[in-house]
């Protein structure tokens, strides 16, 4: 169950919701708002049919609603109108269809000025760059770190694009916090709880990441232990999963961006290039994003691939990836009229 409470309800009225709520057995998850309390009510011990009725009927309640999905806060049951989320000039989950666009890794000034001028040019509006890299080998470039992200922050003053890029621990948060505009939790970290709980704090939007090998309802547990911490700002990412085809990076599962918009009130990303690792590919997989209704993509761009130091085989040139916008455009006029409709 959610407990809405009404606005500015005083707290002595939020305390006696939660002991009537622990008097049927339940447990207490309460997210402190501006204007209101919304309380989750957790458990299997307790009669919910009486709890909920009982709540109805208590002083400073505006509402109760019974949500059978184990992932409360993130899902439709409990908010029918999608989550919009406000990131530089970009209003992710609303009436625009939002790129992102970037090389793998900030590699040198030089690389990411050139790159982030390119991408603003063509339509982006967010800038992606990775400063910690998480890599399958210990020997591999494991990224710039702190200079990295100071790159990205001049690459956003001198283009007004807004900064997402990957945080690999819960030590790293508040670092990463204070230049980034979206923290990007990477495949890899998707059930990294403990920094999960962190980003709940964090007072950044988050772009969540599906797991290799994770379910849908897994990613949304994920999300929602983000947002149970105190961070509504969450987005998910579908960047393609592990199975038996080798012919692709990893399988693109397109079908899950129209899963989790009927399950969820988020909005759902598309990252085609990590989903095939082929750059050929990758404006299919865009084109097929925005037709099933993705919110965005986010995209691997590099001023010379060849030379890239990691994942040059997925990233478009800066002319690739100016051809594909323009080609998008058809496509993301009728998805904009379908979004308005």
């Amino acid at each position: 169950m959610i407990i809405s409470m009404r606005p500015h309800a005083p707290k002595h009225e939020v305390d006696y919701v939660c002991e009537r709520i622990q008097h049927f057995g339940f447990r207490v998850h309460s997210i402190v708002g501006e204007e209101r309390v919304v309380i989750g009510v957790v458990g299997t011990g307790g009669d919910v049919t009486s709890c909920l009725e009982s709540l109805e009927a208590t002083p400073g309640v505006e509402r109760a609603v019974r949500i059978s999905a184990p992932y409360k806060f993130v899902s439709k049951e409990f908010r029918k109108e999608r989550t919009v989320i406000h990131v530089g000039k970009a209003a992710i989950g609303g009436d625009e269809f939002v790129t992102m666009a970037g090389p793998c890794s900030v590699e040198s000034e030089k690389q990411i000025m050139e790159t982030a001028e390119a991408v603003a040019a063509a339509g982006a509006k967010i800038l992606r760059g990775g400063a910690f890299k998480p890599r399958t080998s210990p020997y591999d470039f494991q990224g710039m770190e702190g200079e990295g992200l100071k790159l990205l922050a001049k690459a956003r003053e001198a283009t007004g694009l807004a900064i997402v890029t990957e945080v690999m621990s819960d030590r790293d948060v508040p670092l990463v916090a204070e230049y980034a505009d979206i923290m990007q939790v990477g495949a890899r970290n998707m059930q990294n709880f403990a920094m999960l709980k962190v980003l709940g704090k964090c007072g950044r939007p988050v772009m969540l990441k599906r797991g290799l090998s994770a379910t849908i309802k897994e990613l949304l547990m994920s999300a929602e232990y983000i947002v149970a911490h105190g961070n509504p700002n969450v987005m998910l990412c579908e960047r393609g999963i592990r199975t038996f085809e080798t012919a692709t990076r990893n399988t693109c599962d397109i079908s899950a961006v129209p899963v989790l918009n009927e399950l969820t009130h988020l909005p759902v990303i598309i990252d085609p290039s990590h989903a095939v690792g082929k750059r050929s590919l990758v404006p299919a997989i865009c084109k097929a994003a925005v037709a099933v209704g993705a919110d965005g993509m986010i995209v691997e761009v590099h001023p010379c691939p060849e030379k890239a130091i990691s994942d040059g085989a997925q990233s478009l040139t800066i002319e690739g990836f100016q051809e594909m916008m323009k080609q998008l455009q058809g496509y993301i006029a009728l998805w904009s009229l379908e979004r308005a409709a």
